[in-house]
């Protein structure tokens, strides 16, 4: 429980009003049409989109979450925040196809690269995973972030976990209904400050209380290393490589989460200096949500702290470390997270079905109609999260860790059509949607009997992929899929080349190519390899 002194809750409250300021701000002018609503406009600078991809990354699971893992784990899980290399790839190779095609959608993208069917299939296992797993999971360790923090069970009679619940996702319902893109946009660049402010005082107060890094890497010992040996039962090496690459790849380069925020561009020149800044962001997580977990663990190494669990790190340090005014700032980065991350996934459902669906069996309705819907789309499947979590918290906390898992289900197949899709032509309209097909039926097979692993011991085949590690079964369903497509692709005919102009990379038009080429200038490469450089040495720092 972390006590707020009377300055705390005027932080807080400061905080609140300079949000209702930019969220005002962001919707006075009234959107127009569908491109107003769901993409800024295509009008959004570089400083929005990277502090809108940021803040749409970060969640509860970073603040609480990844100090737990530090504390327990140290530096394993921080392959996953050491991507900035795949948001650059983002930038600089998948922006061109993405904002000259034009496209609101992934799936959209995917039915000109292949086919119709390829776009309602991806379109419609996207909505039930956000909705199931993203929406769910964010509301539910919110809300449950919230009661531990303040320490609050019940409020004017009623379980404070559905009070703070239901608040978070109203406060930012109202505000993603209202403002679409606009205000999620302009939002992060008010909430990706506080967050930072917050989580590195953490780092700051926690480092002088452990008595410097020297302490830290003492303590901490072997688990300072981010490369685990291939006997490690959960972190070996060539799984973890391979597999957060694979996942990295799938969620920053083709998940419209995230690649609506560069659809929004006004320009390939900004979009791709979008994607430099929030990879500039992206190397911040390691050392101001990751390392402060092991600094609580060094702490209480020493018997400077105290906490029963892992993920009980990062409250601990809030409540024993920090004064006064100080705690308000940091529950205030812990709102931002959590607001940013929910508003990203509301408008990114609710963009999916009004595009992808309902405009594909309407094409002929208007603008006003289609704002009307995508509204409320997104009321819709505010509900529809909320609806899915008594059924969370029914069936046991088994089933959120089961949840988490899911993307590296989900992740091999998309990744896989993606990125044949684009670097090869070759590639036939039935690889593609079979490629989608088979990676989901596959990676919801692993799932399904990954509950019944014990049983299943000794069992070919079956006892193997229902137990073997998580991320050797993430390689393995990308490079099987991969397989499988290029075999489908020799015995089915090859697609039109006219129909392909501009969606591959030998077929981008000379167009396009002047246009990325403009707007390149020594800037961009410089801070491209600085990211890159900064990357690799924090992997041989702690390999």
């Amino acid at each position: 429980m972390i006590e707020l002194s009377t300055l705390d809750w005027l932080v807080l409250g400061g905080f609140f009003v300079l949000l209702a300021g930019v969220i005002y701000f962001s919707i006075r002018s009234k959107e127009e049409d569908t491109t107003d609503y769901f993409l800024a406009g295509r009008n959004a600078t570089w400083l929005t989109i990277g502090a809108s991809i940021f803040a749409s990354n970060i969640g509860s699971e970073h603040l609480v979450g990844l100090s737990g893992a530090g504390a327990s784990s140290g530096m394993a899980m921080a392959h996953w925040e050491l991507q900035s290399y795949i948001i650059l790839i983002l930038g600089w190779f998948f922006v061109p196809f993405y904002w000259s095609s034009g496209v609101y959608t992934m799936p959209e993208f995917l039915e000109r690269r292949f086919s119709e069917r390829s776009r309602t299939f991806l379109a419609a296992i996207s909505i039930v995973s956000y909705v199931l797993t993203k929406v769910a999971v964010t509301v539910y360790a919110g809300a449950l972030v919230l009661q531990t923090l303040l320490g609050i069970d019940t409020l004017w009679g009623i379980d404070f976990f559905w009070i703070a619940a239901i608040g978070m996702v109203v406060v930012t319902g109202v505000y993603t209904v209202i403002g679409g893109m606009k205000a999620i946009m302009w939002t992060s660049v008010l909430q990706t400050p506080v967050l930072l402010i917050g989580s590195i005082v953490i780092l700051w107060v926690g480092l002088d209380k452990v008595g410097g890094w020297a302490e830290v890497e003492r303590l901490n010992a072997e688990n300072m290393h981010l490369i685990r040996p291939i006997s490690d039962p959960n972190f070996p090496w060539p799984g973890v490589i391979l597999g957060s690459f694979i996942i990295g790849f799938w969620y920053w380069c083709t998940d419209q989460y995230i690649v609506q925020r560069v659809l929004s561009a006004r320009s390939v020149k900004e979009a791709r200096r979008g994607t430099l800044f929030a990879g500039y962001l992206k190397l911040l997580p390691v050392f101001i949500f990751l390392v402060p977990g092991m600094i609580a663990f060094a702490l209480k190494q020493k018997g400077l702290i105290h906490y029963e669990a892992s993920d009980q790190a990062f409250a601990t340090l809030v409540s024993e470390l920090l004064p006064a005014g100080v705690k308000g700032i940091v529950i205030g980065g812990l709102l931002a997270a959590l607001m940013s991350s929910l508003a990203s996934l509301f408008n990114s459902s609710a963009t999916l079905f009004t595009i992808d669906f309902y405009k594909k069996l309407k094409p002929d309705t208007s603008e006003a109609k289609l704002l009307q819907v995508g509204r409320l789309a997104t009321i819709v499947i505010v509900i529809l999260g909320m609806l899915w979590i008594p059924l969370m918290l029914a069936l046991s906390a088994n089933l959120f860790e089961y949840l988490q898992g899911v993307q590296g289900l989900i992740a091999p197949g998309i990744a896989a059509v993606f990125l044949l899709g684009i670097t090869t032509k070759r590639i036939t309209e039935a690889a593609g949607f079979w490629g989608l097909v088979i990676g989901f039926v596959l990676g919801m097979a692993r799932l399904v009997l990954s509950f019944f692993a014990d049983s299943l011991q000794g069992v070919p085949v079956l006892g193997w992929f229902a137990s073997e590690n998580w991320l050797y079964i993430c390689v393995f369903l990308f490079f099987v899929i991969v397989a499988l497509m290029l075999l489908i692709s020799l015995f089915t005919p090859a697609p039109d080349a006219a129909r392909l102009e501009g969606l591959t990379f030998r077929t981008l038009g000379k167009g396009q190519m002047a246009e990325v080429r403009a707007g390149i200038d020594k800037w961009d490469v410089l801070h491209t390899s600085a990211i890159i450089a900064i990357t690799v040495f924090v992997y041989w720092r702690f390999f």
